[in-house]
């Protein structure tokens, strides 16, 4: 397949994301979650997709300034980028532990911040990449393998 027609083949969306912007929030995964059904994509992936996006979302609006959602869709794989500008991620490695929250009283007050949103992301995606600088922000790279899923 030529270049021209695998990026006819691609499906860009991209979403603005505020921070503390509980009134939007949930419009971005809830938008992939219905192209990724119209486009005929497994239900399970559809699922896992929903519960990333959903997740990855959260966590700007929840932790950063404001960030941008950015996916693209082809017939072989789904990849959520999402990118922020906020606090980062001093420890990545206890950020991915479950329960792990860095999440004001105020938001834990409103039902959010309960620590598993990475560690629900990395169980959902076929391969995740944090890349994070502390005072500047953070970047989630989210792979979910359309075709040939064994999952």
């Amino acid at each position: 397949m030529n270049e021209q027609s695998r990026e006819e083949q691609s499906l860009f969306l991209e979403f603005p994301l505020e921070s503390l912007d509980f009134m939007r929030a949930g419009e971005a995964s809830s938008e992939l979650k219905q192209r990724l059904k119209k486009l005929g994509v497994k239900p399970e992936l559809v699922r896992r997709a929903a519960i990333a996006a959903y997740e990855a979302e959260m966590n700007v609006i929840i932790h950063a300034r404001k960030g941008t959602m950015r996916v693209e869709i082809t017939p072989a794989r789904l990849l959520i980028l999402v990118e922020d500008e906020g606090p980062g991620i001093i420890d990545i490695e206890q950020a991915m532990q479950e329960g792990f929250s860095t999440a004001s009283q105020a938001i834990r007050e409103l039902g959010f911040g309960a620590g598993m949103g990475l560690s629900n992301i990395k169980r959902c995606a076929d391969d995740l990449v944090i890349q994070s600088t502390p005072d500047q922000g953070t970047r989630l790279q989210i792979t979910i393998n359309i075709e040939k899923s064994d999952r």
